[in-house]
């Protein structure tokens, strides 16, 4: 998919106490937490999948995927429905996120890029930090969260669910 830096539209979840944001030309939909069905032999962050309109949808949990421990689902439970590119096919997944917040601009000027943690944590999937008041705000890239194997994973699971 090819980004517009110029973008400025966000929409900020809530992973635990911590705020992130996509990139909102990234994003297709959110939807309230709904049945997910569970594919045998896939990583525990990988929940299984949804059915959308008749279409088999991956899920990932982003908490799982990110280290964080699991959560109970609450009424604030979302899946956020993003479309990534891979290998020259558009995969469209879900991410389960604790709460949606609010679509916020912010100039890209005003993104800082994300700090570097040392040689063993990886923050290429961060673009930058953002921040709305006295709150930072993680901008994920979503098309750098997930390996070249998981997303392969995902495109897979989505084929064999159709």
């Amino acid at each position: 998919m090819a980004e517009n830096i110029d973008t400025s539209q966000h929409l900020t979840f809530t992973l635990g106490k911590e705020v992130f944001a996509l990139d909102i030309a990234s994003v297709r939909e959110v939807l309230e937490l709904t049945a997910i069905t569970k594919i045998p032999r896939t990583p525990d962050f990988m929940r299984g999948v949804i059915n959308l309109r008749g279409h088999a949808v991956p899920v990932m949990d982003l908490r799982l995927k990110f280290g964080m421990p699991a959560a109970e689902a609450t009424v604030d439970t979302c899946i956020i429905i993003v479309e990534v590119d891979f290998e020259g096919e558009r995969i469209v997944m879900g991410g389960m996120v604790d709460s949606v917040r609010e679509v916020f601009e912010i100039p890209p000027d005003r993104i800082e890029t994300a700090p570097r943690m040392g040689t063993s944590i990886s923050t290429d999937y961060i673009k930058g930090i953002g921040k709305q008041d006295d709150v930072f705000i993680i901008i994920l890239d979503i098309g750098r969260i997930f390996s070249a194997a998981e997303l392969a994973l995902a495109r897979d699971a989505q084929k064999d669910a159709a």
